[in-house]
């Protein structure tokens, strides 16, 4: 009910409209009468207040004050007998309810102020009553969507149908997840994507807003599925609160796609924990036969033979600055998050989460063309999106492209390998394509202690020796190995005569007490060459030497 309603009821007749014509839309929710003059005390916004004047006589200054008090309160008008205790209003009032859109209205003599608080509080009862009886009938029409199976989909239409405005429900990150269908309004709800985590997380009650870019006003209604998850309906309008019948129609919606939601993520995580379960034997090779992984793998539309990559993804955290609960938190709402962005991806894919990882397996099919290339726009957006919503980064590691599916475990251990390769380096937020180790990184792997002890016992006193001397002897036996043992070329390179260079390996023999041109010791010391490069980038390091 509102102030302007007032008037059409024949029971109020004779009720004028004084001052504040433009606080006719006022909501009245309540009715009190005043016998005091601290009334204002005990005043409620909606409140409209009846008085025979009495207080209001002779007092112009109080009269002002309570007005300016009850607009500031939000009350719907102030009713009073103006020809009983008060001849007229005065014009300082009447200015400042104008000014404050507050009404004023003229009450009859006639009328008991007891019956006009009696009758109003019936109005304001049946319009309640109406009002549930509406709620209830909308409840029951969306109710009967969910139980004939037809879903969020069909309660959207109904919804955007009734109150004129397209309407969308989103994920907890502002990502479209049904739309109603209302011709091309689909991309009206796009821009949110962008919208920023701070934004969405202090939407805890409805609001309106309005996107720079676009222009486009939004009305956000949230929806509380469980403890810590929210989804949002929103409404490509402005749904004003005032506006009781389409308020309570989009509640109703509300509350009845949250119930929704719950027995859909109900049944996701009975199918999740099927799929992870599957997905763990297969990355681990846990099949007892080759029969039973190709048996198992057709149940989720995998075939023994086709293109995959695996891609390892881990949250820059240090898991042990953390506890174990909050940070496997983190990576199932993260791996969650990417199962969404990576639904863009132009290749089907499969997630799930082990310990600290979130494990993808791309199906890249036979328009595989351009390696790995073509997944890094796509995971470089998703790590965007990450540092957007978690403000936290994510790595990943990609396995090279496999084809059977018994070599998916040995593809996975591939990405795990290349996300540790980038983890070692002390990077964050990079994508690590795996690489087969070569020498150098096979030997990076064997502590640096052994490799020293092998140096030195390889080249003896020549290993670390001072002396101008031993120096030179050491260098002419690495241009004498890097010549293929030719005395004339290691002459040549050194610019020195033969016989010098005769008698320096000779001199090495001694110092080492072995023959060079023995097959073994040429290995060892070409190896105990490779392992000096080595050697001095790990010193200006860590200072082993």
């Amino acid at each position: 009910m509102i102030v302007s309603d007032i008037f059409s009821q024949s029971t109020f007749s004779g009720f004028k409209l004084i001052a504040g014509d433009a606080g006719s839309d006022r909501e009245i929710r309540n009715i009190n009468m005043m016998d005091a003059p601290d009334i204002i005390d005990y005043l409620k916004s909606g409140d409209w207040l009846v008085t025979s004047g009495y207080h209001l006589k002779n007092n112009a200054d109080f009269f002002e004050k309570l007005v300016r008090q009850m607009a500031e309160k939000g009350c719907a008008a102030l009713g009073i007998k103006t020809k009983r205790f008060i001849e007229d209003i005065p014009d300082a009032v009447i200015q400042l309810a104008n000014q404050l859109s507050f009404p004023l209205i003229f009450i009859p003599n006639s009328i008991p102020l007891v019956d006009i608080v009696n009758q109003t509080l019936s109005l304001i009862l049946n319009t309640r009553t109406q009002e549930l009886q509406f709620a209830i009938d909308k409840h029951q029409q969306f109710s009967s969507h969910i139980m004939n199976g037809e879903g969020a989909l069909q309660i959207l239409d109904s919804l955007s149908q009734f109150i004129g405005f397209p309407a969308a429900l989103l994920d907890n990150y502002f990502k479209p997840i049904a739309v109603a269908h209302q011709g091309s309004i689909q991309n009206l709800f796009d821009p949110l994507k962008q919208v920023g985590s701070e934004f969405i997380q202090t939407r805890s009650f409805s609001s309106s807003f309005c996107l720079i870019n676009t222009h486009q006003v939004y009305t956000l209604f949230p929806l509380y599925t469980y403890k810590t998850k929210r989804h949002f309906l929103v409404i490509a309008g402005c749904t004003a609160m005032e506006d009781r019948i389409r308020v309570l129609t989009i509640e109703q919606a509300v509350n009845v796609l949250a119930f929704e939601l719950i027995k859909d993520e109900a049944l996701k995580q009975s199918d999740r924990k099927i799929r992870d379960a599957f997905f763990m034997k297969l990355i681990t090779d846990e099949f007892s036969s080759k029969e039973e992984m190709i048996n198992r793998a057709k149940e989720f539309g995998m075939q023994s033979e086709q293109k995959t990559i695996v891609i390892v993804g881990k949250l820059d955290i240090d898991d042990r600055q953390i506890s174990f609960t909050t940070f496997r938190k983190k990576t199932n709402d993260v791996c969650e998050f990417m199962e969404g962005e990576l639904a863009n991806l132009p290749f089907p894919g499969f997630f799930f989460v082990k310990d600290t990882f979130c494990i993808c397996l791309i199906n890249v099919g036979e328009g595989w063309t351009n390696g790995q290339r073509q997944l890094l726009p796509y995971l470089g957006r998703v790590q965007n999106r990450v540092a957007q919503f978690f403000s936290e980064t994510l790595s990943f590691g990609l396995s090279n492209l496999c084809v059977n599916l018994t070599d998916i475990a040995t593809a996975y251990q591939a990405a795990v390998d290349a996300l540790h390769v980038g983890l070692r380096s002390g990077r964050r937020a990079f994508i690590q394509i795996y690489q087969s180790n070569g020498f150098a990184d096979l030997l990076r792997m064997v502590p640096m202690e052994d490799l020293y002890k092998l140096y030195r016992e390889t080249f003896q006193g020549l290993a670390f020796s001072e002396k101008e001397e031993d120096k030179e002897l050491f260098r002419t036996l690495i241009v004498y190995f890097e010549s293929n043992c030719q005395i004339s070329e290691t002459a040549k390179k050194l610019y020195i005569h033969r016989n010098t260079v005769i008698y320096r390996i000779e001199k090495c023999e001694q110092l080492l007490g072995k023959n060079l041109k023995d097959p073994e010791t040429g290995f060892m010391i070409r190896f105990a060459f490779r392992l000096k490069s080595l050697m001095d980038e790990a010193n200006k390091t860590h200072h082993w030497l």
